[in-house]
């Protein structure tokens, strides 16, 4: 796969990415079905209060079918810095440390997703900016499967704001971002413009499924979104 480039990707390469969101959401399997714990949820978009680590008791909703609606295109044209790949994610208040996978394009031209397995890991989407660069930086990953149990994004609905995210990236700097805020939205609802819209800074997103399960669709029905601010670097 090529470098980061910098430059915004297009509303096609979105609609590309809304696509993968919806099939790690259709390849996830809730570990609820095996017999094992839930997910960490936290609270749902709205709602008064911090993010909870409680999974939620209520009876799943009706299955959700759309995908999130793509953004529309990027309106800036000012070049962007460049800024080294990321290597490697941490995550210290939930105990989360991943290399990073790269996530393009598949040849049928669907956006790459983490495969499922018991190594695990978060992906970088590299078509969108890096993490450090102008824009929000987008990382992905399971949050479980029936095979292999938790996924690397199991208890990312515990994050809380303040807590710190860490990205190594290939030029041995960290980008360190603080949580904003931690959401759970429906797959129908999903927040467009507030995920994926342009940034005057460098932010990120963390994104993997939650809410209920839908055992006939095997599909969770919403998505866990961790929105941060970067703060600084330092030395790896």
């Amino acid at each position: 796969m090529s470098e980061p480039t910098g430059r915004r990707p297009r509303s096609r390469t979105w609609t590309l990415l809304a696509v993968a969101l919806a099939v790690v959401a259709l390849v996830a399997v809730v570990v609820a079905v095996t017999g094992q714990r839930r997910a960490p949820q936290p609270a749902a978009a709205g709602d008064l209060g911090t993010s909870s680590a409680a999974p939620s008791s209520a009876a799943p909703a009706a299955p959700s079918s759309a995908a999130p609606a793509a953004p529309p295109a990027a309106t800036s044209t000012a070049p962007a810095e460049p800024v080294a790949a990321p290597v490697s994610l941490a995550v210290p208040a939930i105990g989360v440390t991943s290399d990073l996978m790269r996530l393009g394009l598949n040849d049928d031209g669907t956006v790459e997703v983490p495969p499922l397995g018991p190594d695990d890991q978060a992906g970088w989407y590299e078509r969108g900016p890096a993490p450090g660069a102008v824009g929000p930086a987008l990382l992905l990953g399971h949050v479980d499967s029936a095979a292999a149990g938790p996924g690397i994004f199991f208890e990312l609905g515990a994050v809380q704001p303040g807590d710190e995210v860490e990205v190594t990236r290939a030029d041995e700097t960290v980008a360190v971002f603080a949580v904003d805020r931690v959401e759970v939205h429906p797959k129908d609802d999903f927040p467009t413009i507030e995920v994926y819209g342009n940034t005057p800074d460098a932010q990120l997103r963390l994104i993997t499924c939650g809410g209920a399960f839908d055992s006939a669709a095997r599909s969770y029905e919403d998505n866990v979104i961790v929105f941060a601010t970067m703060t600084g670097t330092r030395a790896a």
